[in-house]
């Protein structure tokens, strides 16, 4: 059974769960970690879910302000030994009715070329390519994803 949490970004768990998010992203990004980077630091983030399955931390994910009524979905990660079971779906889910919680209608978010099975998911999941926004806007290696919900 997996069990969705919600907390912040002080929860230790997520905190691990970034380590090991950071650590895979660095052998995929190569020299543009660092740009990006720049951009994933967890300090402050007030919408963290984290899932379990029984005792174990088994992926995260958080939702992030970026402008009235949009919130941005960062820090999405499921363990290896977890991926493939629903658990991503179950943290996204969470997410979305987090998101309406807090009055705001849309999502955004960014991966990279480099993580086609997250692109399929985003696709799946109906979230929209849109053209690369803020901080990504000039980056070729970024994909941008944008979702309405309540459509």
């Amino acid at each position: 059974m997996i069990i969705i949490h919600r907390t912040n970004s002080e929860n230790q768990d997520f905190i691990e769960l970034v380590k090991q998010l950071d650590k895979e992203l660095a052998s995929r990004d190569g020299e543009l970690h660092s740009f990006y980077d720049h951009y994933n630091k967890i300090t402050g983030i007030k919408n963290v879910v984290v899932a379990y399955r029984g005792n174990i931390a088994a992926g995260c994910g958080a939702i992030k302000q970026f402008e009235e009524g949009v919130f941005e979905v960062k820090r999405m990660f499921v363990k290896l030994d977890f991926r493939n079971q629903g658990i991503a779906s179950f943290i996204l889910t969470e997410l979305e009715k987090w998101c309406l919680d807090l009055g705001n209608e849309k999502l955004i978010l960014e991966t990279g070329i480099g993580q086609p099975e997250a692109i399929r998911f985003y696709k799946k999941h109906g979230f929209k390519s849109i053209p690369n926004f803020g901080q990504y806007a000039e980056i070729q290696n970024s994909v941008c994803f944008e979702k309405y919900l309540n459509s």
